[in-house]
């Protein structure tokens, strides 16, 4: 289980709200989204290797290793537990949920929903490599994005290990390539965005819906590329927590009063 963590565990949870960080990131991102959701639901946050209780181990750098080290994590929670889960992605944590929920429904597994947020349609290359960039150049760009506080940035020692994570995350995320003859998704997908995100910008969003044979929603709120971190992230934890029940059987909806 080091793997996740558990904000609020919920004993008997009538849905199960898995979150997938960006590239460079953590289950930290997340956290305060345990804050906003029903009492009855559980919020499971996944690191991969190489952060949080995980920093021993070597992040992965390429995409195949990345969703089969996410599956097989999964796979070593209680395999008698049948709690409906729903799946949700910021950056390069989008990619890891939709195919995480791609494979799952292919093995007879689908979640209820997945969201994915702050990034372009599996069918659009992106037009950048961030991995070309020097270590100056990168670092730069992160902070620009306002994924790294500039503080912490100017850190020799935490600069190193976040650089370190994040081309590794950056490798896999750019030899990531969907499968051509690829299944759409059998559950609802909603995509997040922030209305001014160079790197997801809007008009290029459309092809999300490509990828499920449900419902395809679209849901835009005010910044940049990171524009969920900060005090954006408890009303877009209210929108997460509309869409999953505009999604799933009634059944897990949970007290409306809680988000």
């Amino acid at each position: 289980m080091n793997a996740f963590i558990r904000p609020r565990p919920v004993n008997a949870p009538a849905l199960r709200l898995i979150g997938f960080h960006h590239a460079g990131g953590s289950a930290g991102s997340y956290h305060r989204m345990g804050r906003h959701l029903p009492d009855d639901w559980d919020l499971l946050l996944y690191d991969l290797p190489g952060r949080g209780r995980r920093h021993a181990e070597p992040p992965a750098g390429d995409w195949a290793t990345v969703l089969r080290r996410v599956l097989a994590d999964l796979a070593d929670l209680d395999p008698s537990d049948e709690v409906p889960t729903a799946f949700f992605g910021h950056s390069f944590g989008a990619v890891v949920a939709l195919e995480t929920a791609r494979a799952l429904a292919e093995a007879g597994r689908p979640p209820v929903w997945v969201g994915v947020s702050g990034h372009l349609p599996p069918s659009v290359r992106p037009p950048y490599r961030l991995t070309e960039l020097d270590d100056p150049e990168l670092l730069n760009t992160l902070v620009t994005m306002g994924g790294v506080p500039r503080p912490l940035a100017e850190m020799p020692e935490v600069a190193l290990r976040l650089l370190r994570l994040t081309r590794a995350d950056l490798h896999a995320a750019e030899s990531y390539a969907p499968a051509p003859d690829r299944h759409a998704l059998p559950c609802p997908l909603t995509v997040f965005g922030g209305s001014s995100d160079p790197w997801a910008p809007r008009p290029q969003m459309g092809g999300w819906a490509r990828e499920t044979r449900a419902a395809c929603r679209w849901r835009y709120f005010p910044g940049g590329h990171f524009y969920l971190l900060g005090p954006a992230l408890p009303k877009i934890t209210v929108e997460v927590v509309s869409e999953i029940r505009r999604a799933a059987p009634r059944a897990v909806w949970g007290d409306p009063a809680c988000a």
